[in-house]
């Protein structure tokens, strides 16, 4: 075993692809597999599993990514202290469902960082997709919520892929609207009260199941209903169709559109938002610095954190 392989199999797990890696570490794509292949070989353990569709970490797989991410680091330090070399990038991934919240603590994160490099990345996306990066480690931390609808369907898949959920506060529901809506004013709305209006959801792609919606009620009949894919074209929609969406009522004028207000929506469903995160790695100190970040911030808008 080198720190090469050690290096190549980060590599792999970055880019998601042996094809991808290759080109970045100007490699052949099978030089580099048959490197991996000799390295699973070696230690007696399948790495990546291999489909159709492409690799996937196994459970062995992500055990042996923690330590050699650990390897790769103090490699990286003790290059530092004896020869002399500029500190290493800082890296930090996040994935999260559309949360203005999860966006403003990731600008706090990187305003606070004093590094000459980093190399950061936020993924807002679907809650399949976070899921899958966090069990594949391209992502540390994935931030989704749960309900009383969808609790026993995301626990199953977070306990299959070894991850734990971490709550960090629950909120009632509430609808966007834009400010010049008919129901903006209202002190709370009714699902009543909506009908006639077009419904804004987050699409899931191929897991465009009830249980992965963004918005809870999700199984509640609706006349008009327009799927988007980003937090933008949503608002704009919002504006634009007086649209509504159903969301936790968190609403950063920072970062979304100041024609956009919240309204309580009667029900008794509640969103718990959490992150969730692998137990086969431990979390550095920057995706420990975010989540603080997002305590703060999430009790600056009034709500209890745990």
């Amino acid at each position: 075993m080198t720190l090469r392989q050690l290096r190549y199999i980060i590599k792999i797990v970055e880019c998601g692809s042996i094809t991808e890696a290759s080109k970045q570490l100007f490699i052949s794509q099978p030089s580099l597999s048959a490197a991996v292949k000799e390295l699973e070989k070696e230690l007696g353990i399948e790495i990546f599993y291999r489909t159709t569709k492409g690799i996937t970490l196994s459970i062995d797989g992500n055990e042996f990514l923690s330590y050699a991410r650990q390897v790769i680091e103090q490699t990286q330090l003790l290059e530092q202290r004896y020869t002399g070399k500029n500190p290493p990038k800082r890296l930090c991934s996040i994935s999260t469902q559309h949360y203005a919240f999860a966006v403003n603590a990731f600008v706090e994160l990187l305003s606070e960082l004093d590094v000459e490099e980093y190399e950061f990345t936020l993924r807002e996306t679907r809650t399949n997709e976070i899921i899958e990066d966090v069990t594949n480690l391209r992502s540390e931390i994935g931030v989704i919520y749960l309900s009383d609808f969808n609790e026993k369907v995301i626990n199953k898949l977070l306990k299959e892929n070894h991850l734990r959920f971490n709550f960090l506060f629950e909120a009632s529901a509430h609808v966007f609207v834009s400010s010049k809506h008919p129901l903006a004013d209202n002190k709370r709305v009714t699902l009543e009260d909506l009908e006639d209006y077009p419904f804004l959801a987050f699409e899931q792609g191929e897991y465009n199941s009830f249980y992965f919606s963004e918005e809870i009620l999700s199984t509640v009949p609706r006349k008009k209903t327009i799927h988007v894919s980003d937090r933008a074209t949503l608002f704009n929609l919002l504006t634009g169709l007086n649209g509504y969406t159903i969301c936790s009522g968190v609403l950063s004028g920072d970062l979304n559109d100041e024609n956009i207000v919240s309204v309580p929506l009667v029900s008794d469903e509640k969103m718990r938002i959490g992150w969730i995160s692998s137990d086969k790695s431990h979390l550095s100190p920057l995706a420990l610095s975010y989540i603080s970040i997002l305590k703060k911030l999430i009790a600056e808008y009034g709500f209890k954190t745990e």
